[in-house]
């Protein structure tokens, strides 16, 4: 391994953006790199496997074992780079005037190397207080991956005292983000030929007025509901993302599905705005399209759901935050991380600070910044010295 600080982020980013870990594959050789990483370094593992026995995430613990911690946290797993125009392989690390290129450098294997990178001194510092590394997969359809790991977490006898999420914020603190709920709606119609159409139920129009309710909604929403001016978008977010229907120009549709989702500020209000769509759709669609044919209806299921994040402003994690990044703001964002399930489900205070700049995060041609890389291993190495006090 090359002994600078740069050369060993540069060698394990290279290292990770090789391994293909779309959240549609296995994660697996990606993690038994880095266990045989952590291994020959003489550090403790915990592997938490799903019940697929194909992906899996990783505890791992640097100091006393009998003392509450501090974690860093970040997910192993990509977007797709199917149908984007690339303009070199995205699993092979380019580095190019100051910017490392390849899909997942920002979101989030950047974060991971720098962690990786900085172990050696973790492990030489003699902490007092120990560090963990949380390690997922699955981040990116829905924070699945974290889950299983933070039931371990919550098991524990001695919690986390607080967590910091790597995701790209360029290093500022962000103590909340919006909650997600999405919904899939499959509407059950009846199918005729298009020359006697008012014998059919069709699926399309039926899904249409539920697309229109939902707009009219998010309208409200933006204009009338609770608003928070931390957020760039202000205001809890509606939409309709994906519509499928229909057979044949000829032919009344029998189905149509609809995805839809809710981004809200509060901790639980996505879902109570999906909620009250569905009953609407209940009491408004569905007895109309029962009334034509007593087996049509509308078929609901979830196929997305994690908390919001609202980490008060003067929360000890924050304020540790701040010093080890050297400023004193703070802002919240409209993505989704890990952080609230942290919170939610393991009961440890969290915020999301990392490399990077959310705007590069998905795109063709991913970059992170070598020196956003190294304002990272700055903070790390601010929090080894932190975690070396009494």
């Amino acid at each position: 391994m090359p002994s600078s600080r740069p050369d060993r982020i540069r060698k394990l980013l290279a290292d990770l953006v090789a391994f293909d870990t779309v959240s549609d594959r296995s994660n697996l050789p990606l993690i038994a790199h880095i266990e045989s990483y952590l291994a020959s370094l003489g550090v403790r593992f915990e592997r938490i496997v799903d019940e697929t026995g194909q992906k899996a995430s990783l505890w791992v613990t640097i100091g006393p074992e009998d003392r509450p911690g501090l974690v860093l946290s970040g997910h192993t797993d990509v977007v797709p780079v199917v149908g984007q125009n690339w303009s070199h392989d995205p699993f092979k690390l380019v580095e190019r005037d100051g910017r490392l290129y390849g899909r997942g450098t920002t979101d989030m294997k950047g974060f991971v190397a720098v962690c990786l990178a900085m172990v050696p001194e973790m492990l030489e510092a003699k902490l007092k207080t120990p560090i963990h590394l949380a390690i997922s997969y699955d981040e990116e359809i829905g924070c699945v991956g974290v889950r299983p790991m933070l039931g371990e977490v919550a098991k524990k006898r001695i919690k986390p005292l607080g967590c910091f999420v790597g995701e790209p914020t360029q290093m500022q603190v962000i103590i909340g983000h919006k909650g997600k709920h999405g919904v899939r709606a499959s509407f059950r119609g009846l199918a005729r030929h298009s020359s006697i159409a008012p014998d059919g139920v069709n699926a399309i129009e039926y899904a249409a007025e539920l697309i229109t309710e939902i707009r009219r909604r998010a309208v409200k929403l933006a204009s009338n509901g609770a608003r928070d001016d931390l957020y760039d978008v202000p205001h809890t977010t509606l939409l309709t993302s994906i519509v499928h229907g229909g057979a044949a120009l000829n032919i009344v549709p029998d189905h149509c599905t609809v995805e839809f989702e809710c981004r809200g500020i509060g901790i639980t209000e996505s879902k109570q705005v999906t909620d009250a769509i569905i009953a609407w759709a209940r009491a408004e669609l569905e007895p109309a399209m029962k009334t034509k044919h007593p087996e049509c209806g509308i078929d609901f299921e979830e196929i997305l759901d994690y908390p919001a994040l609202d980490t008060a402003a003067d929360a000890a994690i924050v304020t540790l935050a701040k010093s080890l990044a050297g400023r004193n703001d703070h802002a919240k964002v409209a993505f989704g991380t890990e952080a609230g399930l942290f919170v939610s489900m393991a009961g440890v205070p969290s915020v999301v600070i990392g490399p990077g700049s959310i705007a590069q995060a998905h795109t063709p041609d991913e970059f992170v910044e070598m020196a956003e890389l190294m304002k990272c291993a700055g903070f790390v190495e601010k929090l080894i010295a932190h975690c070396t006090k009494d």
